[in-house]
């Protein structure tokens, strides 16, 4: 079995998530007393929350970047960055270290394909919906991308860092989602990317008509995965 890098703390919500689900299928694949072999390098999240407001995604680089090279020398054969934004500053990352990233958008968009999925609405930070370091990773794979309109991105990344990061879980944020994705689904979005790594904290498939596509559930499957290869 693989060592997987786990770089998380981003926040520590959604890294429980991940440590959970990769030991919950590597139990259901292996059976027995069977877990994951898992090093975690878990980051300060107000540090990097800093570097987003402020622009200072270099400095935000140097910080996982260091992290990356900790987990690499703790015997990590590949690393997950354990948030979707983050991957913005990952071709740095993988600059500074000799064992692979496994990015969050390709495992979504191998299962997007899979799914036949030609339009898809994209929910997550605004950097996420906004920039293109993650959204033209898909477009370039000829899958259309939806994003809510200017107001409903501020109100998102509210929820995320006032509420999910924090732990909080809504009732109202969960109906604001609902109705966004609805507003989505009736401008053809097919299904649709749970872009942020809380989000599955809020959002479930019994909320939604549209197939979710939980970034958290498939990359931590991904390295469950290439961990056993």
């Amino acid at each position: 079995m693989k060592v997987i890098g786990l770089l998380g703390g981003m926040s520590w919500e959604s890294t429980v998530s991940y440590y959970q689900i990769i030991n919950q299928q590597i139990k259901q694949r292996l059976g027995g007393l069977h877990s994951a072999k898992i090093v975690l390098y878990s980051v300060d999240f107000a540090e990097i929350e800093r570097c987003q407001v402020s622009g200072d995604w270099n400095k935000s680089a140097e910080i996982l970047a260091n992290a990356a090279q900790k987990l690499a020398l703790a015997g990590a054969d590949f690393i997950l960055i354990c948030t979707n934004t983050m991957h913005k500053v990952a071709p740095q990352i993988a600059t500074q270290i000799n064992i692979p990233i496994i990015h969050i958008a390709d495992a979504t968009i191998e299962q997007l394909q899979k799914h036949q999925i030609n339009k898809v609405a994209l929910l997550g930070t605004k950097y996420t919906m906004i920039e293109d370091f993650y959204k033209q990773r898909i477009i370039d794979q000829g899958i259309d991308v939806l994003i809510p309109k200017q107001s409903d991105i501020e109100e998102i990344n509210r929820i995320i860092f006032t509420e999910l990061c924090l732990g909080k879980v809504e009732v109202s944020s969960r109906q604001t989602f609902q109705r966004i994705i609805n507003e989505l689904q009736q401008q053809g979005a097919e299904g649709v990317i749970l872009g942020c790594t809380e989000l599955g904290l809020l959002i479930k498939e019994q909320d939604i008509e549209l197939p979710i596509f939980d970034t958290t559930i498939i990359h931590a499957q991904c390295a469950v995965e290439l961990a056993l290869q």
